[in-house]
């Protein structure tokens, strides 16, 4: 073992490639862990280029770390341990923190309390005055406070379970960083499920994002992302009424998964189907203020921008959401069950296509960055870090919004990694061609 390494981090027997990548790993770990220490307590809106540059850091410890995953095979579980643990610990800051890069976790609250209340969260607008005598300090902090809610009713459920424990945002980001620490755990299942290491779990326990919206800023969308993985899990263990009902509170949460759909075919009993039908059917999927975000939401989106003048904006939607389906109907017949690829990339090419892409609304593809073929994803969730500079730039400039080589980085990154991940998996088939080649000739 080498000098200075935790005891323990590092099975005895385990092979010097993996004793090394194994201190690479926690190399990489400390990197991630001061550079999101620091992230818990530098405001963005007041220093906004030491914002981006901690961010950046920590993105870069995180894809270093990936490079490194798949050469610890062999390693012993303590060091995984260790890795976990390190983690949860960087999580730890952001979460006794008030939220600094979102106010949603305040309406989350409100809805909770409107629930409470007997009101009725899809029809009282927050600024309505005759709501005025309802709000407490907590839910005078939301925003957008001129559209009824925007949630689903699988998440309006939860916003009340969690409130009629205590009406604050304290306890609602608790309760999802334990929805962040279940993530993990059927993470760790489902890499078992697939024969695969555990240790590919750090893909989405250390990925920086899933702590500043998890820990930090307490997005429901952790508790859609942990439902749609339990899918995933059910789904490879053959555990079909057990998939069908997780998929159907994954679009209860938020419809972003729906696209998934195909993916579920012939796949699932008609009872299965039946089962989670009758569940979402029992949450109910109002329109909410779905009408007023596909009107005036706009942010991140250039592909949704570039096709603006030629299509409404429910058009455009509803083109997302048919490329989603399209993918996953091609993931459906290619790849297996448990292919990350095939639960990532349907979800990821309808959000790019969609008029907003906020960087919580990655969480979605985070359990699955475990394999190659999601790398340009991981990818995606380091490149968005930037911009968070939308809020110092709000305050300076009075204006919502990115400049435009901003996001063109963020993309031409995530498309460069995919040209090269292509090519590497090309000269991957072309090498395993010629030696299947050479096998053949020196045995005849």
């Amino acid at each position: 073992m080498a000098r200075g390494a935790p005891r323990g981090a590092v099975r005895p027997g385990a092979p010097a490639g993996a004793q090394r990548a194994v201190h690479g790993l926690l190399a990489c770990g400390g990197v991630i862990a001061v550079a999101m220490l620091a992230l818990a307590f530098v405001e963005v809106r007041q220093r906004p280029v030491l914002f981006v540059t901690w961010a950046i850091v920590a993105g870069g410890g995180y894809l270093l770390a990936l490079g490194l995953l798949g050469r610890v095979r062999g390693a012993g579980g303590r060091g995984l341990a260790l890795c976990l643990v390190l983690g949860a610990l960087w999580r730890v800051p952001l979460l006794v923190q008030a939220p600094r890069l979102s106010s949603d976790v305040y309406r989350y609250v409100w809805d909770g309390r409107l629930q409470r209340l007997g009101e009725d969260p899809y029809r009282l607008v927050p600024d309505d005055p005759a709501a005025a005598d309802l709000h407490t300090p907590v839910t005078r902090q939301l925003n957008n406070g001129w559209v009824p809610s925007p949630y689903p009713p699988g998440a309006e459920l939860f916003f009340r379970l969690v409130t009629a424990v205590e009406e604050s945002a304290g306890a609602m980001k608790g309760a999802l960083a334990a929805c962040d620490a279940l993530v993990v755990l059927v993470v760790l299942r489902l890499l078992a499920a697939s024969g695969r290491s555990a240790w590919w779990s750090l893909a989405y326990a250390w990925n920086p994002l899933v702590a500043l919206e998890g820990a930090g800023n307490g997005h429901v969308d952790l508790l859609g992302t942990l439902a749609l993985v339990a899918a995933a899990w059910a789904l490879a263990r053959r555990w079909r009424t057990a998939a069908a009902l997780a998929f159907a509170l994954a679009v209860g949460i938020k419809f972003a998964p729906i696209v998934l759909a195909p993916l579920l075919w012939r796949r699932l009993r008609v009872r299965d189907v039946l089962a989670g039908t009758a569940l979402l059917l029992a949450l109910y999927l109002p329109l909410g203020s779905l009408g007023a975000y596909l009107a005036e939401w706009r942010f991140n989106g250039p592909l949704f921008a570039a096709l603006r003048p030629l299509a409404s904006p429910t058009r455009l939607a509803a083109l997302a959401v048919l490329t989603g389906l399209l993918v996953a109907i091609w993931a459906r017949a290619r790849l297996s069950v448990d292919s990350a690829a095939a639960w990532a990339w349907p979800v990821a090419a309808a959000l790019a296509l969609g008029p907003s892409v906020y960087p919580w609304y990655l969480l979605w593809l985070t359990p699955f960055l475990f394999t190659p073929a999601t790398r340009p994803l991981a990818v995606w969730t380091v490149t968005i870090l930037p911009t968070y500079l939308a809020l110092y730039l709000e305050r300076v400039h009075g204006s919502w919004g990115l400049p435009w080589w901003l996001v063109a980085a963020e993309y031409g990154a995530v498309l460069a990694a995919a040209v090269v991940g292509l090519r590497f998996a090309r000269q991957q088939q072309a090498d395993a061609g010629r030696h299947a080649l050479f096998v053949t000739t020196r045995r005849v």
